[in-house]
């Protein structure tokens, strides 16, 4: 087994990793929580909120699970004035109301994608620009600084 140095320490959230791309984000539970919190503030929450709806959907593997699930998303955030609306054009909006009676584990893949979309070439530049980013760096880095070196 190797033996690790002294000076090596693993963080559970290594903020400055996160401005390397939307899914590293997206996939450490941290950063998705600070991204979320971002995002409430701006008002959008109900697109990661798809995004991660979508991602758990397409995981299903009941068929009567896939439908219920598929009636879920569609009433929460497709169908006009659903309760967490999202933005998507037309077509996609009316393809997925034409086939949510018999859903696939697909039917959301271009809304989905459209709103990933949305999110890593808006929300998440602004994300990173945003003072509850720059919190969460300063923080991890004051931390380290006076973790390793206590002379500072």
């Amino acid at each position: 087994m190797p033996v690790k140095c002294c000076f090596h320490r693993s963080t559970p959230t290594n903020t400055m990793a996160w401005s390397e791309s939307m899914d590293t984000l997206l996939a450490n539970k941290a950063g998705l929580d600070a991204f979320r919190t971002f995002l409430k503030s701006e008002f959008s929450e109900e697109n990661v909120e798809f995004w991660l709806a979508c991602e758990d959907y397409k995981k299903t593997e009941s068929a009567e699970k896939i439908a219920s699930k598929a009636r879920m998303i569609y009433s929460e955030f497709i169908q006009a004035d659903a309760p967490k609306e999202i933005n998507i054009d037309f077509s996609t909006r009316d393809l997925i109301s034409r086939n949510i009676s018999e859903p696939t584990l697909k039917c959301f893949d271009e809304a989905q994608r459209l709103i990933y979309s949305l999110m890593a070439k808006d929300s998440f530049p602004r994300f990173l620009k945003s003072e509850v980013y720059r919190k969460l760096v300063n923080s991890q880095q004051d931390g380290n600084h006076k973790r390793w070196l206590p002379f500072l």
